[in-house]
């Protein structure tokens, strides 16, 4: 069975909204799925998973938040990753998504795989619902 973790920081609620369809579709997949804001989250849930997905509002400057998630995303600045994949997901208000490419490259550059990303204007539609729910799924096989 697949090891899943999904870390997140949420501010609006949008964010984890779309954690919730990333869950729901890792658990459809038959993976054992831990999901955690990101405060409550440590290294060993990213450690001891075969994939994760991390979420994030767009903050200050087209930036992922920058109090929570950007420090514990630091932690694996020099950890071997193993190219692990990961979907990266997010919201955003008035910067139109941009924050998702320095997410991107972030992760990336730490040695992940990112084999996903999304970024909503605002609150996800029923579509970006359906495609968070299909990462999750992605992730779980």
């Amino acid at each position: 069975m697949k090891k899943v973790s999904i870390i997140y920081a949420s501010r609006g609620g949008n964010v984890e909204v779309l954690a919730n369809e990333i869950f729901e579709g890792a658990k459809e997949a038959g993976a054992d799925v831990t999901i955690k804001m990101v405060s409550e989250a440590t290294k060993e849930d990213v450690l001891s998973a075969d994939a994760v997905a991390f979420g994030s509002p767009s903050k200050n400057n087209n930036n992922i938040d920058q109090e929570e998630m950007a420090p514990f995303l630091k932690e694996f600045k020099l950890t071997l990753n193993n190219n692990k994949p990961v979907v990266l997901f997010g919201s955003y208000g008035w910067d139109n998504g941009e924050f998702m490419e320095k997410f991107k490259d972030l992760i990336t550059d730490y040695g992940f795989n990112v084999v996903g990303e999304l970024a909503v204007n605002e609150a996800p539609d029923n579509e970006e619902l359906a495609k968070a729910k299909e990462f999750g799924k992605l992730l779980g096989k």
